[in-house]
Formats: structure tokens, C-alpha cells, sequence
């Protein structure tokens, strides 16, 4: 029997495909199985449900139709159900749009409000499917309505993902240099900004992710380099070795702010021999092999794969251009020491051919027109949202040094503060502050702050090459909920420097924004701007995000500097003592002192994870929930035992199993083998349709397992889009019916 939703079908068997129940019904019911504390989100399809009544229902993995804008759904699912005293299970399907969430640090999608368009149960009557859809609705708790990304992602038709390229993102080469022995990169935000040491005659300084201390008595630079030392007169060096420092390093304040360099104290010999040092006054790269470079054949192109670097370096032909990637970018040139264009949008064919197991496949991720690219785009515009409370939240403090100083932005009235280290804008008579990821508003440049329920339509026309342009990507909306109490905020992957540009997913927006620099009472301010290149970024594609930071460009490799100026103290921080709690990992994975967030995964993380939840609710709180929880507990019925996990639902309503490179369907009691044509005249067959689904259930399966294997630590394949070179199941066994009862 069909039926639609004016017949009263509102609540749903699809939630079941989606979500399998916490309990299995009523006493007498047959046993389920418990799941365990480690079993996965979304690790096991298809799932079993009992009513109370004792029927079994079978849902299998859903199928994705459509995933507009990321937050509507459109889904089919083949579903299996059998009365208590029958010996056979009646096949059905269901069809649903659905409204969806996406965590993705935890890689979910929740569904909440759900609307079955059509469902199809020829052998079963009206009051059977009510009681499945009104079992199912009542027994599934709100934080179990999820769905691995994984899954979805695999099911996703990327050739529909348009990417809303930024205008006006750079692509100018930066200063690469490169080396085959031991060599660190000594990054410096223009010349050399030294500030005192309190009690001590040395300086250090504050403008370079590393420890650098100037010795004036004697006029030496000193570079830590690990637990080894390098000086020199001058900064661009000629750098060697140090055996000795002066007396003034143990005389260095005994607190967490040189931990590092203390602990580097006395000079230890570098078991690999003295660096070489390269040193830059503006953001450059450093391609640092092993040696002479050592080719690899990648698959069956023409590219060879340059494997003793960390870098992404790639050469077409043993003689042709050479090609590396950083920041989402790539760059060609004839051979290693350059000199380098801009090759992203003219990249060979042979690129798009790279295979998802090899070790670098994340650079498929920028390579324009392949599915990793789109898949990356779309991760990169998913927005995370908050509700906050315009009430209880408190805004952070502001302190500026001396009176505020504003600068015009040019092509708008606007201007921006320069000398604090938050990002507000003035409109008017009123400014605005946008600080990981909520906007306040107040009448007077040091406030009194409250939460901004609206903004002036030209904040989000401040252009590109403006350093504050990233405020744009946050936006503000009035709560749904209709409560004046709650204002949602929305932000984007830009907002913390993931940008859509050529048609992928880059790491900044190619600009250059020279620092804040002023001093006071003889120190040094410096407030300095986030840049594209410097430290190697690279995008994870089991996060969605660019990491950012290696060992070559310093201890403090993603922080960009190793002090960070405090107004209100007038003091700097340093070392992982500057980063919070997480400290030096915080330092490694990248966090921008601008919006106050580590890129540590990926912006859902880093925008609103500092602010309490009790003013700030996080549009991901539920999946965090569920990760607290451990996911499912309880008692819960599993049907993936067997050859049952290949039914699905065809767009035709009928249900199909695959068995081998066959399709059955089932009809009339039983599974009948049907015609192997997969094309009809003016479209796509169901048949069609269906091997689409089964490659990508095989794919969603892989992925889901893949993820959760990166998670757990058990691969660090993160440079990769498989975690296992090798994997075999998920879609491959045959259809079937129930699995043995438990």
C-alpha cells in the first residue's frame, strides 16, 4: 500500500534508516544485542529495531538524493519488516526531505525536521505502517538522528557542487627556497622588532616564530634551534654554530614563557649536523629534502612523486616542470630552485589521475574539476552556527595602547582599530567587534560592549585586500526560535582562512598586511596580521581544514609568532605560554591571535569552542553531546550480520538487492532477477541509479571506517584520502533478508 503525506504519515520510518533506537520495546521481545562503549556513531548498517509489539525492522544505509545548500535533504531507503508470528519480512521504501545539521569536527549530519513525501508497502496495510512510523518516532532519542558525513559525502553528486569563488584572492608566488641538507627557514614579519628583557641585557625578538635574542655588549644574534644554538652578527646571517651563550641566558625569568629556551640551556650538538639557515623578511617556503630527491612513479600517469620531503612536490616526467603545493596553491618551475609561476588553473591531466591510495592524495583536494576538490568546497562553505544570549554573554575586554587609532578601509566609510589586537570597525558613530565569531556593538570605541543583533549592510562590502576582510564570512540573523533574548551567528570556513578560489578550497586570501608597530615606555607593540605563507600549510582531508606548521619553520610553527603582545599588561607572552591551555599544540596547529581561534581542525572547533555553553550554544552541541556520551549505549539490535546490507530502495519504489554484479528485486514474497539493461532512451535507468548507489554505500562505508581509524589514531595516513591502502567490505556481499536472531 502507497501512501503521502495527506494521508497522515508525518512522523516517519526514515528516522529509522537513519537512527537506530536506544531500547528494543516491551518485555517478551526478542533479545537485542548490547552495543559497546567503543562502537562508532555511525559505524554499522544495516540496524534492527523491535517494536513492542515483537515485529523486527530492518533499515538499511540511506540513499542520498540531494543535499541543498547542506541543510536539505532528499533520501530514499529500503526498509524490512516482520510481524512477530510471520516467517518472511515484507520489503518496503520510503522517500523523505529532511533538515539537516553538520558537525564537522565529529563528522555527522543530524536530521531533525523530517517529511515523508512517499512511502511504498505493497503487502502491508494501513495500521501496520502506522505502527512502524509511530514505533519508530516515539523510540529514537534526539541525539542518536545522525549520519556519518562519511556516508553522505560518498553519496553527494560533486558534479552539482558550484564553487563560489572569492573574487580577488592572490596567487603571487612567494619567496620558495630549497635544500637537500638540514635547513630551518627563519621567517622574520619584516626587520628584526627586539624588546627587552626586564633584569637582563639581552633582546629578543617579538616578530619571528622563532627564539631569536640579541646579545648588544657583544653584538651577536643568537638562533635556538632545537636544543642547539646558531649565531651570527647580522640576521640574514652568515649562522654556525655556538657552543657557549653568554651568561645572561641563565639569568633569563624562571616561568613558563621561556620554558624553552631554558630547557635548550646549556647548547646541545645537533646529532644531524648544523642547519643551514634561510632567512626572509616576508612570508616564504622552504622545499626541504632528504638528499638528492627520489622519485616515484605515481600510478599510471606521467608524474613522478618527489617522497623524501614533507612538502607536496611532484615532476612531470623525469625532466619536465617540477610542481609544489602549499596553501591550496600550486606552483610550477623548471627545476627546484624556481623560478616559480602560479599553474593552478593550467595544471596537466595527469594530476586528476593521482589515486585516492596514494600517500599525497590530498593534493586532489586542489586540483580544480576532480570530486576531492568539490568535496573540499563544500566542507569549506558549510557555515557553524551559535545561539547566544545577548543577555548573560560578556564581551571580551578591549584595551588599546595609547588612545584608539583608526584607519580608513578603503571604498567605504568604514574604518578599522589598528592598534589592538581585536578586530573592530567603525560605522559611523557606532563600532562593531567581531571576536571568534559573535559580533558586539557599542557607542564608544572601548564600549561598553553588548551583543549586536544586526550590522550595517556595509561591513560585508569591506573588500579583499583589506586585513579585516575575513570579519564578512560571520553573519547575524535573529534567533528562529522568535526569542528577542537569542541572536544566531553564522561563519564560514573563510573567517578563519579557508577560501574558495580556481574552483578549490585555498588557505588565505594571497595578501600581505604589514603589522601594527608603535612602542611604548620603550617596548615594542606589535600586532601582526595572519599570512598566507610562511609556515606550510596544507589541507587534512579528514578535517576539511589547513594545518598549518613544521619543525623547519620553527618551534612555533603555526602560531606565526613566538610572543604575542598584551595590552592590558604591557607585557608579552611567549613560547606555548601564550597559546592557553592547549599550549604548544595550539602553537603546531595553528592559531590566529585575530580571531582568537586555533585551526586546529577545522573552524566549527576553533570559532565557538572557547565561549561557554551556557551563552553560546553551539549549532554542533548535539553531536558534542553524543561524543561525550560515547555515542550509543544501551541496548541495540544490529542486522548487519550476513549477506543482508545490500537492499536498497529504488527511485522506482520498488526494493532491490544486489547479488554479485546482479540486481534482484523483490516482489509478490520473494527476489526475482531482472534484465541487466542500465540505459533507457532520454535518462538514466533505475538500475543505473541503483549501481550509482551501490558504488557509493561501498565508498560511505570505507570512508566511515577510514575516519574513524584517523580519529583513533590507528592510521596517520592524513595525508591521504584512504587511511588504508588496502580495504576490502562494506557493499560488496549480497542482499538478503534478517540476520540470525539474537
Amino acid at each position: 500500500m502507497r501512501f503521502s503525506p495527506g494521508q497522515g504519515i508525518t512522523a516517519l520510518c526514515l528516522i529509522a534508516v537513519l537512527l537506530a533506537p536506544h531500547h528494543a520495546g516491551a518485555a517478551g521481545q526478542k533479545k537485542a544485542k548490547t552495543a559497546t562503549a567503543a562502537a562508532q556513531t555511525d559505524d554499522r548498517w544495516p540496524r534492527l529495531y523491535v517494536t513492542p509489539s515483537g515485529a523486527n525492522l530492518v533499515v538499511y544505509t540511506p540513499q542520498v538524493a540531494t543535499w541543498e545548500n547542506q541543510n536539505k535533504m532528499t533520501l530514499y531507503a529500503a526498509v524490512a519488516y516482520e510481524a512477530k508470528d510471520a516467517t518472511t519480512p515484507a520489503f518496503g521504501s520510503v522517500k523523505a526531505e529532511v533538515e539537516t545539521k553538520v558537525a564537522l569536527d565529529e563528522r555527522l549530519v543530524e536530521f531533525s525536521v523530517v517529511k515523508v513525501t512517499d512511502s511504498s508497502f505493497p503487502s502491508l496495510g494501513k495500521e501496520q505502517v502506522q505502527e512502524i512510523v509511530e514505533q519508530i518516532t516515539a523510540g529514537i532519542p534526539q541525539h542518536e538522528r545522525v549520519i556519518s558525513l562519511d556516508r553522505v559525502l560518498a553519496a553527494v553528486d560533486r558534479s552539482q557542487i558550484i564553487p563560489k569563488n572569492a573574487a580577488g584572492v592572490k596567487a603571487d608566488p612567494p619567496v620558495v627556497f630549497f635544500s637537500k641538507t638540514p635547513a630551518v627557514l627563519l621567517n622574520v614579519d619584516g626587520e628584526p622588532v627586539w624588546s627587552a628583557i626586564a633584569n637582563n641585557d639581552l633582546k629578543y625578538a617579538v616578530n619571528t616564530n622563532w627564539d631569536v635574542f640579541q646579545h648588544p655588549s657583544t653584538n651577536t644574534l643568537y638562533l635556538r634551534d632545537g636544543a642547539a644554538w646558531l649565531k651570527a652578527s647580522t640576521i640574514q646571517g652568515p649562522w654556525t654554530v655556538s657552543s657557549h651563550l653568554p651568561g645572561s641566558f641563565t639569568k633569563l625569568p624562571s616561568d613558563d614563557n621561556w620554558k624553552e629556551v631554558r630547557s635548550a640551556i646549556p647548547p646541545q650538538p645537533n646529532p644531524k649536523g648544523a642547519s643551514k639557515v634561510f632567512v626572509s623578511l616576508k612570508p616564504a617556503e622552504l622545499i626541504l629534502l632528504k638528499g638528492e630527491p627520489q622519485y616515484v612513479p605515481v600510478g599510471k600517469t606521467d608524474l613522478l612523486w618527489v617522497s623524501n620531503t614533507d612538502s607536496d612536490v611532484f615532476r612531470l616526467g623525469a625532466n619536465g616542470s617540477v610542481y609544489y603545493l602549499v596553501s591550496g596553491r600550486w606552483f610550477s618551475a623548471p627545476d627546484f630552485s624556481g623560478p616559480w609561476t602560479f599553474a593552478t588553473p593550467a595544471l596537466p591531466p595527469e594530476f586528476a589521475k593521482i589515486p585516492l591510495e596514494h600517500e599525497r592524495s590530498r593534493v586532489l583536494a586542489s586540483v580544480p574539476g576532480t570530486p576531492q576538490a568539490a568535496e573540499a568546497v563544500l566542507l569549506a562553505q558549510i557555515p557553524q552556527t551559535a545561539r547566544v544570549n545577548k543577555k548573560t554573554l560578556a564581551a571580551p575586554e578591549v584595551a588599546y595602547q595609547g588612545d584608539p587609532k583608526f584607519e580608513a578601509i578603503p571604498n567605504t566609510t568604514l574604518a578599522y582599530a589598528r592598534n589592538t589586537d581585536k578586530t573592530i570597525i567603525k560605522a559611523g558613530e557606532s563600532y562593531y567587534m567581531c571576536f571568534q565569531g559573535v559580533w558586539f556593538e557599542a557607542k564608544g570605541p572601548s564600549g561598553p560592549w553588548e551583543v549586536a543583533s544586526s550590522l550595517p549592510p556595509e561591513i560585508y562590502e569591506i573588500p579583499m585586500d583589506s586585513p579585516v576582510h575575513n570579519v564578512t564570512y560571520v553573519t547575524v540573523a535573529p534567533d528562529d526560535n522568535g526569542d528577542d533574548e537569542w541572536v544566531e551567528f553564522a561563519a564560514t570556513a573563510a573567517y578563519e582562512g579557508t577560501m574558495v578560489a580556481w574552483g578549490c578550497a585555498v588557505w588565505g586570501d594571497g595578501y600581505y598586511y604589514p603589522p601594527y608597530l608603535d612602542y611604548w615606555g620603550g617596548y615594542p607593540i606589535y600586532y601582526p596580521y595572519y599570512p598566507t605563507y610562511g609556515y606550510g600549510a596544507r589541507y587534512n582531508p579528514w578535517t576539511g581544514a589547513y594545518t598549518r606548521g613544521a619543525f623547519a619553520y620553527g618551534p612555533y610553527g603555526g602560531a606565526g609568532v613566538a610572543a604575542r603582545y598584551n595590552p592590558r599588561t604591557g607585557t608579552y607572552s611567549r613560547g606555548a605560554a601564550v597559546y592557553g591551555p592547549a599550549g604548544g599544540k595550539m602553537a603546531a596547529q595553528g592559531f590566529n591571535p585575530r580571531t582568537g581561534t586555533s585551526a586546529s581542525t577545522r573552524q566549527s572547533s576553533g570559532v565557538y569552542r572557547n565561549w561557554g555553553t551556557t551563552s553560546v550554544q553551539r549549532g554542533d552541541q548535539w553531536a558534542r553531546t553524543a561524543h561525550v556520551t560515547n555515542k550509543f549505549t544501551g541496548n541495540r539490535t544490529w542486522a548487519a550480520q550476513g549477506s543482508q546490507g545490500n537492499v536498497y530502495a529504488g527511485r522506482d519504489g520498488n526494493v532491490y538487492r544486489k547479488q554479485g554484479d546482479n540486481w534482484q528485486k523483490f516482489d509478490n514474497g520473494s527476489w526475482n532477477s531482472v534484465g541487466t539493461e542500465r540505459q533507457k532512451p532520454g535518462g538514466s535507468s533505475t538500475l543505473g541509479q541503483l549501481d550509482r548507489d551501490s558504488s557509493s554505500r561501498a565508498e560511505g562505508s570505507r570512508r566511515a571506517k577510514d575516519s574513524a581509524r584517523i580519529k583513533s589514531g590507528s592510521s596517520n595516513r592524513t595525508g591521504s584520502f584512504r587511511a588504508s591502502p588496502s580495504f576490502r567490505g562494506g557493499g560488496r556481499m549480497g542482499g538478503g533478508g534478517f540476520g540470525r536472531r539474537r
